[in-house]
């Protein structure tokens, strides 16, 4: 017979005696598996998570801060031998025989930090790194100390004074009559003249005198004494009225009459300019490109002659042309619109280190210089006798 395993042996129970408890068994603890345990983030990489974030913060927070620079980059380009900004001409003249201007002649502007925004440091480094743009100190350009309205009204007047000053200069150009006369330039507030007299109004006569100076005008006032009225004769938008405006003490000599206006020189023309220029391009450095503008269309010489000329500068009513600021900027945006020649303001060239341009570029200190290189041009295209930087 096949061997049977050993049985266990019984334990023998008496009657009365209780059992033997059962012999325990051994269980070993099984622990979770793997994947469903729950990470434990060591002191080591929680400090580096955080510390990475309060870096990226930090970082973005100082990319963001206004630093007190203004920015300046290439802007667009304004075509004067066409429709302005509401749809009309962008220079009219009325009251003389015109003739449409053959070509293009465009107005250059400059993209620069509002007054009413902040650059960034960022873009503040950007702008300095890059070739076309420049960055400058904040109070070169919007003076300390000047609300935004202020600075904003400031801004729109040199564009009105530029327009002016550029109606003058071209029809002196073009031979045209111009008349210089006292101008009331201010009016104050608190004195007899307010609302009586008005900025732009040309004093023709003071008393029924003639006057034709700034001198003229305040002898007149002063051969008067103190709270007696003066009576002037006006031309406002060319219609003549009559103001009579009694006499005050002046603030700094009681016994010498004022009447609370300030004067400056003005001038009287026939014929009527206006502008079609979109009302957010403001400051002086359109006048010359308005000055050759007006005097190709009343001239009867092809100033432009089909090309394509772009140019910048600040003018005078004498004709004289001043230097202004981003003149390489001004250069670039010119190039992008497809300009052929530009002209640059005499005391601009010493800007214009490092420019690489294919557009001729006429040195002009005057209108008659910026008209007489266009017109050599027209006849020498290769600049021969032109005036440059």
């Amino acid at each position: 017979m096949p061997d049977r395993p050993p049985s266990r042996p019984e334990s023998t129970v008496s009657p009365g005696q209780a059992a033997p408890s059962p012999e325990p068994i051994a269980r070993e603890s099984v622990s979770a598996p793997a994947s469903r345990r729950q990470p434990r983030i060591s002191q080591q990489t929680l400090t580096a998570v955080v510390s990475s974030g309060v870096f990226f913060a930090l970082t973005l927070v100082l990319a963001l801060a206004p630093v007190p620079y203004v920015g300046w980059r290439p802007g667009g380009t304004v075509n004067l031998a066409g429709a302005g900004s509401s749809g009309a001409a962008a220079v009219q003249v009325q009251g003389l025989t015109t003739t449409p201007l053959n070509g293009e002649l465009r107005l250059t502007t400059v993209s620069q930090t509002r007054v009413d925004s902040r650059l960034g440091l960022a873009e503040a480094m950007y702008n300095y790194a890059s070739p076309y743009r420049d960055v400058l100190p904040r109070r070169f350009i919007y003076p300390p100390g000047k609300s935004v309205q202020q600075v904003k009204a400031e801004e729109v007047a040199l564009m009105g004074t530029s327009q002016s000053d550029a109606v003058v200069a071209a029809l002196r150009a073009a031979g045209q009559p111009v008349k210089e006369l006292p101008m009331v330039t201010a009016v104050t507030v608190s004195g007899p003249a307010l609302n009586k007299l008005l900025p732009g109004d040309m004093i023709l006569k003071v008393d029924a005198k003639a006057v034709q100076t700034l001198a003229d005008v305040t002898t007149a006032i002063r051969a008067h004494a103190v709270g007696e009225p003066v009576v002037f004769t006006v031309d406002r938008g060319g219609t003549q009225e009559t103001v009579t405006v009694t006499t005050v003490p002046s603030p700094n000599n009681p016994q010498q009459p004022q009447v609370g206006i300030r004067v400056g020189v003005g001038y009287q023309y026939t014929p009527k300019v206006s502008y079609g220029i979109d009302p957010d391009i403001v400051g002086p450095s359109a006048g010359v490109m308005f000055a050759v503008a007006i005097y190709d269309l009343i001239s009867p010489d092809d100033l432009l002659a089909g090309r394509k000329v772009a140019g910048t500068g600040e003018i005078s009513p004498s004709g004289n042309v001043a230097g202004i600021g981003a003149i390489q900027q001004k250069i670039r945006g010119a190039e992008k619109a497809g300009a052929t020649i530009f002209l640059v303001p005499a005391d601009n060239c010493r800007d214009l280190s490092g420019v690489r341009t294919t557009m001729q570029l006429i040195k002009v200190g005057t209108l008659r210089e910026a008209i007489g290189g266009l017109q050599r041009l027209k006849t020498s295209p290769d600049g021969q006798g032109v005036p440059r930087c």
